[in-house]
């Protein structure tokens, strides 16, 4: 098993990566491997809907950026994924769901890779707006026919300097569990 947890933050070590990181340690200890990929500081050019990767069907996109390729080949490799994004003005980063929005196209133009793998999102703000931001990257699992498994609440954190998230710890319990029914997922499936 592996899992993969993308940081749409331009922060590397900031509040996401926080509960990003806590979800794969969870992981670990019931034996899944994973990484953190940082979208933070790298290009990452938008989907411009061109239709190219239907025609062609070869797992790839035609825009060159620093990221989306290697990034969608650990998708596509990926039994879990989980996406991580603080608010911006209300909403999940440009980078996150440009990656998002290019990937969902790839995926279906060359048969729903993404269909069936586990995630979910993961979601930071100052002081509100990461419920839409949650349910921004629920799109986007949802529409990719994945399966995304409950917790106590909804994965989002309150934190504004960085280190601020690990004082949230009804937050860090609900990454906590949220992890556990990944792996008891995960489990279940392999049965």
């Amino acid at each position: 098993m592996y899992a993969l947890a993308i940081n749409g933050s331009a922060r590397k070590n900031g509040n996401t990566a926080v509960l990003l990181t806590r979800t794969l340690d969870q992981l670990k200890t019931h034996g899944i491997e994973g990484e953190l990929v940082q979208l933070g500081g790298l290009e990452v050019k938008p989907c411009t809907a061109c239709g190219t990767c239907f025609k062609k069907k070869d797992k790839t996109c035609v825009q060159k950026d620093d990221v989306f390729h290697e990034v969608f080949e650990k998708m596509q490799r990926a039994d879990i994924i989980v996406i991580g994004s603080p608010v911006y003005f209300g909403s999940a980063t440009s980078p996150t769901m440009a990656l998002l929005q290019r990937a969902g196209y790839v995926a279906r133009a060359n048969g729903n890779l993404l269909s069936r793998k586990l995630g979910g999102p993961v979601a930071v703000a100052r002081r509100a707006g990461e419920n839409f931001t949650y349910a921004q990257l629920m799109f986007f699992f949802m529409i990719s026919d994945m399966i995304v498994p409950g917790s106590t609440y909804w994965n989002v954190g309150i934190a504004k300097a960085v280190g601020e998230m690990e004082q949230d710890t009804e937050a860090l319990e609900t990454i906590d569990r949220f992890a556990e029914n990944l792996a008891w997922l995960a489990e279940k499936i392999a049965q």
